[in-house]
């Protein structure tokens, strides 16, 4: 990324993801602070495909540590918003 996204841009991108991992679901109506493992029923490979878009798209490294803060529309918007690519 070539600037710093606003927190909305960050929002849609990280649900635009969401969707392409889970096509069926209504990611419209996510409850921020929810897993999206519990309200998406992802499985492992799921939420592994879903970060590892997020370090395309954004640009951003992610060790597998981190992994568990990207479980959450909150912990995605946290984390991304401090890590972006200048």
């Amino acid at each position: 990324m070539n600037r710093p996204l606003a927190p909305d841009e960050i929002r849609q991108t990280v649900l635009r993801l969401l969707g392409e991992i889970a096509p069926e679901a209504d990611v419209t109506g996510l409850n921020p602070g929810v897993s999206f493992r519990d309200q998406l029923d992802l499985d492992s490979m799921d939420f592994l495909n879903f970060v590892i878009m997020i370090h395309k798209t954004f640009g951003v490294e992610i060790p597998e540590a981190d992994y568990p803060k990207f479980g959450t529309l909150n912990g995605c918007m946290e984390q991304l918003s401090g890590k972006q690519a200048t």
